[in-house]
């Protein structure tokens, strides 16, 4: 048994545990649509989501009331995963430049649902820059550490700017052709910084 500060006495797999479940739950339910958007993008049908996730249409909406709620929910759940990944890249890449390159893919995989965002919440014009600028106060750091780590090796070119990076990628991502392959695209900058 634990004694929370509000008094309240939750047991071993009491209130907190299942607030940990459903935590999870979410988690899973957010990933699940975030593959979904970069397979099919933010009009995906909400059954499809739910399939990917393994649960019904009504638990989405229990969680998420609009198709802009779990939007939003499914850009700052990736905004917050691509930031915790930089780190855990540096870690477990062979080099920092490997770590780079392994975190711009998952900022293009980011970015295909962020481009998305912009048509869904149209009638939110403030709201979408707020999250922008979020966007860019929680990324920016990560891809300058990135960029530092590989510079400090000798293994790219030690100017590379953090947002002139980001901004470049944001571009490259743009092409509506189903032939343009984004990624290779951003492989090719990627490889240009080497050293």
């Amino acid at each position: 048994m634990l004694r929370l500060a509000t008094g309240q006495v939750v047991g071993h797999h009491g209130a907190m545990a299942k607030r940990a479940d459903a935590r999870r739950n979410e988690e899973a339910l957010l990933d699940a649509a975030a593959a979904v958007f970069v397979a099919s993008g933010v009009d995906a049908p909400v059954r499809d989501i739910a399939a990917t996730a393994g649960v019904g249409m009504g638990t989405i909406y229990r969680h998420f009331p609009t198709r802009s709620d779990l939007i939003i929910a499914v850009y700052r759940h990736q905004v917050e995963a691509t930031a915790a990944a930089g780190p855990a890249l540096l870690e477990s890449s062979g080099t920092p430049h490997a770590a780079l390159a392994r975190w711009i893919d998952m900022f293009v995989d980011f970015l295909v649902t962020k481009h998305g965002l912009a048509t869904a919440l149209q009638s939110d014009e403030a709201g979408f820059h707020s999250l922008h600028a979020y966007f860019l106060d929680r990324l920016q750091p990560v891809c300058g550490d990135l960029i530092a780590a590989a510079a400090a090796a000798g293994e790219i070119r030690d100017d590379v700017d953090p947002f002139e990076l980001l901004y470049a990628v944001g571009n490259l991502c743009i092409g509506n052709d189903p032939r343009y392959d984004a990624r290779r695209v951003v492989g090719f900058l990627i490889a240009g910084l080497a050293r």
